[in-house]
């Protein structure tokens, strides 16, 4: 099936880095604000951990999509900040599980108030069946390329 779409260059620059790239840009400055010195990817880590703790670092890289580098890059960042800690796996020595400590878990409400002002701020305008269409185009374009 061969389609021709005279955007396809705008389309493909947007999904690959436009939006993630802002809506990155203003997570950062509303935690800013909130006096909350981490970075977005930090605090997608964090989210997962505030789910539950204990999970390793392999859980963590494909809950985020990031590779187990850039996973271990950002845990040893949190550690320096004494957000998480790394705990050996008893059932695997091989593995660490991941587990927040006490200010991890107090910087929650405020992540967690500034992600949710950031995603209002990025859907203002928008009308419930544009963000149903939105999601529902880019799940299709994953499961595509999945």
């Amino acid at each position: 099936m061969a389609t021709n779409f005279e955007y396809a260059d705008e389309f493909f620059s947007f999904l690959t880095g436009k939006a993630t790239a802002a809506l990155a840009r203003r997570l950062q400055r509303n935690l800013k604000e909130e006096g909350i010195s981490i970075t977005s990817e930090q605090w997608s880590l964090l989210y997962y951990l505030w789910i539950e703790e204990g999970r390793t670092q392999q859980e963590l890289a494909c809950l985020t999509f990031r590779d187990k580098p850039s996973v271990s890059r950002l845990i040893n960042n949190l550690e320096k900040l004494k957000l998480v800690m790394r705990v050996n796996d008893k059932q695997d020595k091989r593995s660490n599980l991941i587990f927040l400590t006490k200010q991890g878990r107090q910087l929650r409400e405020g992540c967690l108030r500034q992600a949710r002002r950031t995603i209002d701020q990025a859907l203002e305008g928008l009308d419930y069946q544009e963000m149903v269409r939105a999601k529902n185009t880019l799940e299709v374009l994953y499961s595509n390329l999945k």
